[in-house]
Parts: structure tokens; sequence; C-alpha cells
């Protein structure tokens, strides 16, 4: 299982769940769990996948999930499960 952690941050719109979930079923990333909030206006969601079934690489997923944030107004990150506990732990 290749884990990938997403996290989706900015102003809460229309179908920002929408667009993001589709992106991830048109390339075979399941989500695995997935948790979101509004705070005042702002949306915020964090989603642990599995990209094992992707025929894409990991950048070019991260790279197209951040093209796909400016087109919606958010700002989209993706970091492999791994790297994300490293970080954690500094």
């Amino acid at each position: 299982m290749k884990k990938t952690i997403i996290t989706v941050v900015g102003e809460d719109t229309v179908g920002i769940i929408a667009k993001v979930c589709t992106y991830l079923a048109d390339n075979y990333v399941n989500i695995l769990d997935i948790s979101q909030t509004i705070v005042q206006g702002y949306f915020n969601m964090m989603m642990i996948t599995d990209m094992e079934k992707t025929t894409k690489q990991f950048s070019d997923i991260a790279d197209e999930l951040e093209d796909l944030g400016k087109e919606i107004g958010v700002i989209i990150k993706c970091q492999r499960e791994d790297i994300f506990k490293s970080m954690q732990r500094i």
C-alpha cells in the first residue's frame, strides 16, 4: 500500500470535495480516510489515500492536485505518509 496524505485548505466554496474526489477517482487513488471541517468560512480537509493502483507518478499527482487547487481557489498539498510522519516528529 502506498499511503499518501492530502490536505486541502482555503475559503469554503461549493464543490471542493466533489472536484478533489473526482480527480482522485479518475486516477485510481483510493480514499482510505477523510476528515473535513469548516471554521468561520475556511475549509480544511485531510485525506489518507492509497496510490498503489494509480498509473501516474507521485510527483505528477502532486503537481496536478496543486494545479486543481489553483483552479478552485484552495491550496492542495500531497505528501507521502513516511515523510509526513517524519515531519511530525521534528
